[in-house]
């Protein structure tokens, strides 16, 4: 496992860049035959770990976003199976039905990354924080080196298994504080959308399972082919501010109006300076008004928000564009080519020239987002 966690928080654009952490790599992959003789790299397998009580929608989010990810030639890019804690049979979901799961635990061996979805009878893992004797001896079979990730509640077999022990991990915000009590080595985040500590990810609640499986297909492959899942899965690529946004709080008034209208019209000015009194004034509210209404809608400060659009416009720049460094800093509103650098240092852990690098080599893993997905 890596040494130093790193968080990855994005951060106002006044705080010191965080460095990211590099993911361990899984075990190269033994090559395969084509039928011409040439050898192939095999496709990176995917092991979802099915548990009893599981939640058949967030079982099929590692099917359906990484079952989508093509190559330029129209090939699966990933390898996804199911697996139990027992052998092949039915289990048991929170619905009324099961699922008939063909594979035991030894498929966990086989894996590259290990997904985790929630599960509502997690037991002795969920009530005093311990695996069952039946789960240990699953969890036994995974390899060194192995990428897991977890979806919702699936954290807590991470946890209790004490892979997350000194890391930085997310849940459901329902049961952050619970999970907290639970395992105190972990360093819980509540606030955002999912947590990548590098070979280990974990998410929040439900859909959040989604955002974080498109992270890995934009890690695995790039930009490009991410958002060619999100289009066929007709979801967003990227989702504004963390779960904060979703926890329940007092309605505003039904009168009281949005940012949304600020939001638009300083996306079309990313290029210029805007200042948040300017936002305000697009609202016709005081600025005070504003900054509060801002982030009870979007979850984070305006000028976070702000940040990351230009940071988003940077990246997207870089990967499909040939301007210089400078044209770029200029047009995504950071006014120079060293503010920019600084930027994106602290939200991907690279600068603008090595992170275009990276997008352009084929195959090659592109840099972390921040935890908390920047762009709506």
């Amino acid at each position: 496992m890596p040494a130093e966690p790193t968080a990855e928080h994005a951060a106002e654009p006044t705080a010191e860049p965080t460095p990211e952490r590099s993911a361990e790599r899984s075990p190269e992959p033994t090559p395969e035959r084509t039928t011409a003789g040439t050898a192939r790299p095999t496709r990176h397998r995917v092991v979802v770990l099915a548990l009893d009580g599981l939640l058949p929608f967030e079982l099929g989010i590692p099917q359906r976003i990484f079952g989508k990810a093509r190559d330029a030639a129209g090939s699966p890019l990933y390898d996804i199976v199911t697996c139990s804690i027992r052998p092949p049979g039915p289990v048991e979901t929170d619905a009324d039905f099961a699922v008939l799961v063909p594979n035991g635990p030894e498929t966990l061996a086989t894996a590259d990354t290990v997904v985790v979805p929630a599960a509502y009878e997690l037991g002795p893992v969920y009530e005093d924080g311990v695996l069952t004797p039946e789960l240990a001896s699953a969890l036994a079979h995974i390899r060194p080196g192995t990428r897991l990730v977890s979806i919702c509640t699936g954290g807590y077999v991470l946890a209790a298994a004490g892979f997350l022990d000194g890391r930085p991990a997310t849940t459901h915000w329902y049961h952050a504080e619970h999970f907290q009590r639970l395992f105190p080595k972990v360093r819980v985040d509540a606030d955002v959308l999912f947590v990548d500590d590098g070979d280990v990810l974990t998410s929040a609640g439900v859909a959040a399972g989604i955002d974080l499986c498109l992270h890995l297909v934009r890690r695995d492959h790039g930009t490009g082919v991410a958002n060619d899942v999100a289009r066929r899965t007709v979801v967003p690529p990227h989702r504004d501010g963390g779960q904060a946004q979703y926890i329940r709080r007092p309605l505003p008034e039904p009168q009281a109006a949005t940012t949304t209208a600020a939001r638009a019209w300083a996306l079309g000015r990313l290029h210029e300076p805007i200042q948040l009194r300017d936002l305000a004034e697009r609202e016709s509210m005081s600025v005070r008004t504003f900054t509060r209404r801002f982030r009870e809608e979007v979850g984070i400060s305006p000028g976070q928000w702000l940040t990351r659009q230009r940071v988003e416009r940077a990246r997207h720049l870089l990967e499909s564009t040939d301007l210089t460094i400078d044209q770029i800093a200029h047009d995504a509103g950071f006014g120079t080519a060293q503010s920019m650098r600084q930027h994106l240092q602290g939200a991907l852990g690279v600068t603008p020239t090595a992170y275009r690098r990276t997008f352009r080599t084929a195959g090659a893993t592109v840099p972390p987002l921040p935890r908390s997905l920047p762009t709506g």
